[in-house]
């Protein structure tokens, strides 16, 4: 899976770093992320990306923090709130239904990945 999201990422920020494909895998990104990492917090899950893909995609607040509270609004992601340095700090986290919901994105994702190289690189013989 890991190869899978390096590849996503290499694919979105290649051409298309402020595209709609971008713009569409964003939810699966992050429920990736905390699929890998258990709890994080919407700057740590920024700088993950950005560090994963060696900071060619990066992803802003303004588009983090509304995915992460419609996550939350269904159900998909749970929020823990800790106190950090006098600073209480939101974690974020997968729902049993969230874990549910990222293998079969991821699955999806795949799927795609795999016909759009079939597409892009074809390797017919007639």
């Amino acid at each position: 899976m890991y190869k899978t999201l390096m590849y996503i990422c290499t694919l979105i920020t290649e051409k298309m770093k402020n595209s709609q494909l971008y713009k569409g895998s964003l939810n699966t990104i992050i429920m990736k992320m905390l699929e890998e990492n258990g709890k994080m917090y919407g700057y740590e899950i920024t700088q993950k990306v950005k560090l994963i893909t060696n900071g060619d995609l990066k992803i802003t607040e303004g588009a983090l923090y509304p995915a992460l509270h419609k996550l939350e609004a269904e159900g998909l992601l749970a929020v823990e709130v800790e106190k950090v340095d006098n600073r209480l700090r939101k974690y974020y986290k997968l729902t049993p239904t969230g874990k549910k919901e990222t293998v079969s994105l991821l699955a999806e994702l795949e799927d795609f990945i795999r016909n759009m190289q079939n597409v892009v690189n074809p390797k017919l013989s007639f």
